[in-house]
C-alpha cells in the first residue's frame, strides 16, 4: 500500500537534493508532504519556516531528568527537508514529520550508548566509505558530490538515490542495536504513510522525503508498525526546542559530519543552483579564496583564478565527472593560488569551505524558560551583538559610571560581570575570563565571548537546575557545597558567588568553610582559602556588598596556616613547590590585613623556617627571601647565612636548593648585594665534579626565569668578583648545559 506513495530519497544536507526535490514537488503537486523527522516536532514547523528564522538551526530534544541526553537534528538553507517545509508553506500544503517521536529516540539512544560502552572490537570502516572505495573514490564525500550534486538531469537524483540506498542496504553490516533501530524507524514511517492514506490522501499525491538508505524500505511492501509494536517500544520523557546552529558545528571539524564537511561551500553551491548557474561554482570558490587572501595582505591575480578553474575542470574530466568536486577545486587552489603550499591558503580555504555562519531564531520561539531568561538578559545588558560564532574581546570596568543618569546604566558592566560569571559556573561556554592588564585590580575584567551550538545545548540542559539563570546558579552552588570537603574549595565558592552577584549564597558557604577549617590540617589548602577570602574582601565597594562577615574567617585561617607552616615544610622538593605558593599567599594576606591577622606569629614562623637546617632547604631559602624583602634580615646576617648555607661542608643539592628558594623573590635586593655573589662564586669554585653536577640542576633552575636584564646584572657582579668582563660572563651564563638542563 505504501509503495504507491511518491518516495524521494535524499541526503540530509544536500544542495543538489534540495534542488531536485523542489522540481519534483512542483511536478507532482502533492496534497501532503511527509518528511523524515521527529513526529512530535510538527509544532515547530511554523517556527522553522518563520520569516525571521535564519538558518542554520537545529531541532533539539533532551531528557527532562538527569542524566541529560540530547539529540540534535540540524538544518541548513540547502537541506532538502527545510526546502520541502518552505515549499509546503508557500503552496499551502499539509506537511508532517513521520519518524519516531523524540521520547522513543531518546530511549533508543540510551540503549545504544550502553551497547557502545560494552563494545570492545576495533571500529570498522563505515558502509559509506566502503561504498565509495568500491566506486573508485578516495572518500565518501567526493563520491557523493561527483555522482549526485552536479548531475542536473531531470529525475536523476531521485532514481540514483534509490539505487544507492538499495546498494547501501545490501552492503550494510549493522550492529544488532543499529539494525533494530532502523527496522523500527522504517516500520513507524510506513505507519505514518498508511495513516495519511487512511485519512483520505491519494497515494500518488503523497510526497515522502526520507534518507536514501530508508527509501527502498518505504517501497518494499513490508508491513507498517502495529499499535502493539508501538506500545512495546521504550520511552524516556523529554522536551523539544529549536536552537541556532553553526556551520562550524555542521563541519566534520567539530565532530558532526552529516555529509557536510564544508557547509559554506555547499551553501555556495546552493546559491549557484538557485541561480541556474552551477557552472560558475569553481570560479566563485577560487575567487572567494583570493578575496580572503587579499584581506590578510597576500596578493593574488585574476589570472591565477582563471588558470585554477581550468585546472579544476581538467582534473574533473580525468575522472569522468560532470564538474569539479571540492577535492578538485582544493587541488587547483593549492597549486595555482597557494603556489604549491597549502599552508599559504589554509585559513582562506577554511573560511570559504566551513565559514562562520550561525543561525538565529525570533525572540520567544519555542524556548525553555532558561533560554527565554538568557535572551532577556542579553537584551537588558546590551550583549546581543556578541552572540555570534566569531570570537570577540570585551573589557569590563566594574566601578560606578557617574557620568550616566540611571543606576542600571551606572552599574552596567558590574551586571554584565555577574551574568557572565553565572554562565561560567553553569559551564555554559559563551564567555571565558582572561587575565587583565591591570593585574590584581578588582575593578577590571576581560572576557572572550563566542557563541556555539554547544553553548545552546548547555543552556537548555540548565533548565534542570532552575527556571532562570539565577535559580540554576544558586542550585549549582548548593550541590557543589553539599559535596565540598576542602577549605580551599569552599573559599572558591564564596569568591565565585560574589562574582556572580549572589552574596546570599555565601552564608551557607561561610558556614561550610568554618566547619572545614576546624578539621583541616593541610597548609596549602588553608593558605589558598585565606587568599581567596582576602580577594573577596578586596572587592568591597566595587561589587557592592559588605565584606565584614568574612574578616573573622580570614583571621582564623591565617593563624591556622601560620601554625601549620613548619610541620608542612618537612617535605620533599615536589611538595615544597606547592607550599611556596601557600607561603606567598599568606605573606600577602599579612601585608594587606596587618591590623586583622596575627602578623607577629607569622614573622616568628618565617624566622624559624629560615634558620632551620632540618626542613626543606628550598622553603628555608624562600622564607629568608621574604624576611629580606620585609627588611627583617640585616646585610650582615644575610652574609652569614649565605656563608653557612653555601659552604663546602654542605651537600650540593641542599646548598643550591636553598639558593634557588632565596632567588624566587626580591631579586633586585639580591642583585644589589655583591657579598652574596662573592659567596656564591666561592661556593661553586669549592665543589668537586660530582657535587657541581648536582648543584648545577638547582642553580640553573634558580636562574632560568631571570629576565635578560637581571642576568646581565648578575654577569656584572660575577665579572667584578672574577676580574673579567661582564660580556664574557654573560655569554657563559646564557649557554645551555651539555645535558640540556
Amino acid at each position: 500500500m505504501t509503495a504507491s506513495a511518491q518516495i524521494f530519497g535524499i541526503r540530509h544536507l544536500s544542495p543538489g537534493g534540495a534542488w531536485h526535490l523542489l522540481a519534483f514537488l512542483n511536478h507532482i503537486q502533492p496534497d501532503i508532504v511527509l518528511i523524515e523527522g521527529l513526529s512530535d516536532a510538527d509544532e515547530l514547523i511554523e517556527y522553522i519556516t518563520h520569516r525571521r528564522t535564519k538558518l542554520p538551526i537545529a531541532i533539539l530534544t533532551y531528557t527532562d531528568a538527569l542524566p541529560v541526553r540530547t539529540l540534535v537534528y540540524p538544518m541548513a538553507a540547502y537541506s532538502p527537508e527545510y526546502q520541502a517545509l518552505v515549499w509546503a508553506k508557500e503552496n499551502e500544503t499539509e506537511v508532517r514529520f513521520i519518524d519516531l517521536p523524540s521520547d522513543i529516540f531518546l530511549a533508543l539512544q540510551a540503549s545504544e550508548s550502553c551497547c557502545e560502552m560494552a563494545e570492545t572490537d576495533k571500529p570498522r570502516e563505515s558502509v559509506y566509505e566502503r561504498f565509495a572505495r568500491c566506486a573508485g573514490e578516495s572518500d565518501y564525500e567526493t563520491y557523493w558530490e561527483r555522482n549526485f550534486e552536479h548531475n542536473l538531469a531531470p529525475d536523476s537524483y531521485r532514481l540514483a538515490a534509490h539505487e544507492f540506498g538499495r546498494g547501501l542496504r545490501d552492503m550494510a553490516e549493522d550492529t544488532i542495536i543499529g539494525a533494530s533501530e532502523n527496522l523500527a524507524r522504517e516500520a513507524y514511517m510506513r505507519r505514518e504513510i498508511q495513516k495519511a492514506i487512511d485519512e483520505g490522501y491519494a497515494p500518488e499525491k503523497i510526497a515522502v522525503i526520507v534518507g536514501a538508505y530508508h527509501a527502498p524500505a518505504m517501497m518494499s511492501g513490508e508491513p507498517a508498525m502495529t499499535d502493539e509494536e508501538l506500545a512495546a517500544l521504550p520511552r524516556i520523557p523529554g522536551k523539544l526546542t529549536l536552537m541556532p546552529y553553526s556551520y562550524f558545528k555542521l563541519s566534520s571539524q567539530s565532530g558532526y559530519g552529516a555529509g557536510n564537511h564544508a557547509p559554506s561551500y555547499f551553501e555556495l553551491m546552493w546559491q549557484c543552483l538557485r541561480g541556474e548557474d552551477l557552472a560558475r561554482l569553481p570560479a566563485e570558490y577560487l575567487s572567494r579564496i583570493v578575496r580572503n587572501l587579499r584581506k590578510s595582505g597576500t596578493s593574488r591575480s585574476a589570472a591565477e583564478v582563471i588558470e585554477g578553474v581550468r585546472l579544476a575542470n581538467a582534473l574533473a574530466a580525468l575522472k569522468d565527472g560532470y564538474a569539479p568536486t571540492l577535492g578538485d577545486l582544493q587541488d587547483a587552489a593549492i597549486t595555482l593560488v597557494g603556489h604549491g603550499e597549502k599552508s599559504v591558503i589554509a585559513e582562506a580555504m577554511a573560511r570559504v569551505e566551513v565559514g562562520t555562519a550561525i543561525g538565529e531564531l525570533p525572540e520567544g520561539v519555542s524556548q525553555t524558560s532558561v533560554q527565554d531568561d538568557f535572551n532577556r538578559q542579553l537584551k537588558r545588558l546590551k550583549l546581543e551583538k556578541y552572540r555570534t560564532a566569531v570570537r570577540q574581546d570585551m573589557s569590563l570596568d566594574l566601578r560606578e559610571n557617574r557620568r550616566v543618569k540611571s543606576e542600571e546604566a551606572a552599574f552596567l558592566d558590574l551586571s554584565r560581570s555577574s551574568f557572565l560569571n553565572r554562565l561560567a559556573v553553569l559551564n555554559i561556554g559563551f564567555a571565558s575570563k582572561q587575565p587583565t592588564r591591570q593585574g590584581s585590580a578588582t575593578w577590571a575584567e576581560a572576557w572572550i565571548l563566542q557563541w556555539t551550538p554547544e553553548s545552546e545545548i548547555a543552556l537548555v540542559e540548565t533548565v534542570l537546575l532552575g527556571e532562570t539563570l539565577e535559580l540554576a546558579t544558586a542550585y549549582s552552588f548548593a550541590m557543589t557545597l553539599d559535596k565540598c570537603s576542602s577549605v580551599a574549595d569552599a573559599a572558591i565558592i564564596i569568591r565565585e558567588a560574589y562574582e556572580c552577584g549572589m552574596p546570599e549564597v555565601t552564608e551557607q558557604a561561610r558556614q561550610t568553610l568554618q566547619h572545614l577549617a576546624g578539621e583541616s590540617s593541610e597548609f596549602t589548602a588553608i593558605a589558598r582559602a585565606a587568599g581567596e577570602l582576602s580577594r573577596v574582601v578586596r572587592y568591597g565597594d566595587v561589587r557592592r556588598f559588605d565584606p565584614e562577615p568574612l574578616k573573622p574567617l580570614i583571621e582564623q585561617l591565617f593563624l591556622e596556616g601560620a601554625l601549620l607552616l613548619l610541620n608542612a615544610a618537612n617535605c620533599d622538593n615536589d611538595a615544597a613547590r606547592e607550599i611556596i605558593s601557600g607561603i606567598s599567599v599568606l605573606n600577602k594576606v599579612s601585608l594587606e590585613y596587618d591590623q586583622l591577622v596575627d602578623e607577629e606569629v607569622w614573622i616568628r614562623q618565617l624566622h624559624q623556617l629560615s634558620d632551620a637546617d632540618h626542613l626543606n632547604p628550598l622553603l628555608s631559602g624562600y622564607a629568608c627571601a621574604i624576611l629580606l624583602e620585609r627588611k627583617l634580615i640585616s646585610d650582615e646576617n644575610l652574609a652569614r647565612e649565605v656563608s653557612r648555607r653555601l659552604s663546602p661542608g654542605i651537600e650540593a643539592d641542599l646548598g643550591a636548593g636553598w639558593f634557588e628558594g632565596l632567588s624566587k623573590r626580591n631579586r633586585y635586593a639580591l642583585l644589589a648585594r655583591l657579598p652574596l655573589w662573592e659567596q656564591l662564586a666561592g661556593y661553586v669554585a669549592s665543589l668537586d665534579d660530582e657535587q657541581f653536577s648536582r648543584a648545577l640542576v638547582f642553580l640553573r633552575r634558580a636562574f632560568s626565569d631571570f629576565s635578560p636584564q637581571e642576568k646581565r646584572h648578575i654577569a656584572e657582579n660575577l665579572g667584578e668578583v672574577w676580574g673579567v668582563s661582564s660580556d664574557a660572563v654573560s655569554e657563559l651564563i646564557n649557554q645551555q648545559a651539555p645535558d640540556g638542563r
